[in-house]
């Protein structure tokens, strides 16, 4: 009896340590935590797959870099050039695309730029600089912060000459950014869902929309297992492969924030 009392307790054992082994980590960019996006995900994954999925949210930058240092399964972030690194330098063995959306440059209703109704990203940095009106920048490298330095310099424009005076950087997350430029009266560029998603608006609205550069794709990498041994592998490709399924694009297209869809599949 006391032989199958162990055989028993070893079998518990055995059962609790495969579920627990049916959890993954997801390096990921703040804008799909924050907008509710996992939220209405990762039940559905769950339910589908088994697998429990846990997400670290940080700007991109800092997801590439725990991604490196073997903190995670799976990347899922947005900067293109640095997800083809991430890929080229053997720390993933392909790229997929999952969905895109778009940023938006937001500011006061007062608009001393004068940009409001802008399609010209390159025109509305160049104003917003030339008339020193106030810009906080995430500073953090972030997804958003290098799409916003790829925006100055399509304008033309070393923003970094004003920095302290008009351009201020946070340093800080979008949340924490779209606060300050609230509490300065200043411009910011956010990704449409971040904006959406944000309580603290005052009379702020966006200005700018529309033009392609202002395009932002995302993409999820499996971490290589040779980089990073310990990467549950099998679970992390699961994980991307109902991303990119039919009923995952579908229900990423059917997620909404107050009426707005936020997020389009565009899977292979």
């Amino acid at each position: 009896m006391q032989t199958l009392g162990l055989i028993a307790i070893s079998t518990i054992f055995a059962a609790s340590s495969a579920m627990a082994d049916m959890s993954i980590l997801v390096q990921s960019t703040t804008s799909t935590k924050n907008s509710g996006l996992y939220d209405y995900l990762l039940p559905m994954i769950k339910s589908d797959t088994g697998i429990t999925v846990n997400v670290v949210a940080v700007g991109t930058g800092a997801a590439i870099k725990n991604a490196m240092n073997c903190d995670g399964d799976v990347l899922l972030v947005h900067s293109r050039q640095r997800e083809d690194k991430f890929v080229a330098d053997g720390y993933a063995r392909r790229r997929y695309d999952i969905m895109y959306n778009d940023f938006v440059i937001i500011g006061p209703a007062a608009d001393p730029a004068g940009i409001a109704g802008s399609k010209n990203i390159a025109s509305a940095m160049a104003k917003i600089a030339t008339s020193k009106s106030i810009f906080a920048s995430r500073g953090d490298d972030s997804g958003t912060h290098g799409k916003e330095k790829s925006l100055w310099k399509v304008a033309n424009i070393d923003q970094t000459a004003g920095s302290g005076d008009w351009y201020r950087e946070t340093g800080s997350g979008m949340g924490a950014t779209l606060n300050a430029a609230v509490g300065m009266g200043a411009y910011s560029l956010s990704d449409r869902a971040s904006w959406s998603a944000h309580g603290n608006k005052g009379d702020f609205k966006i200005m700018v929309e529309g033009d392609d550069q202002l395009f932002n794709l995302y993409g999820a990498m499996l971490v290589s297992a040779k980089k990073c041994p310990t990467v549950k592998s099998k679970e992390g490709q699961a994980f991307i492969d109902w991303l990119i399924s039919k009923k995952g694009q579908s229900a990423i297209a059917t997620f909404r924030l107050n009426g707005k869809q936020l997020f389009f599949p565009n899977a292979d």
